[in-house]
């Protein structure tokens, strides 16, 4: 394995690998579960926003798809994602 990336709230990352994290994140997170043998579920979310030139950070696990945006682009995501057809509810 070249690398392993950790996932964790940014007030939770020690002092010593501050520089080597990046900070200011927020998470979409799509409703689930979503099966195994369906197809583009995820594409559906990011051609919007690759559209908006919003980059992006996924994560999947076994129920559920997660998209990350940096906080500047929140409000640019959600604008992008509803402008699409996709409803989108706010969980602060």
């Amino acid at each position: 394995m070249d690398e392993l990336s950790l996932v964790c709230a940014q007030e939770q990352v020690p002092a010593d690998v501050l520089g080597r994290c990046e900070r200011d994140w927020c998470c979409l997170m799509l409703h689930g579960p979503i099966p195994f043998q369906s197809t583009g579920i995820l594409l559906r979310i990011l051609q919007p926003l690759a559209a908006a030139g919003i980059g992006i950070f996924a994560i999947s696990t076994f129920d559920t798809d997660y998209v990350l945006v940096k906080e500047a682009s929140r409000e640019a995501a959600i604008a992008a994602l509803v402008d699409d057809g996709h409803r989108v509810v706010d969980r602060n």
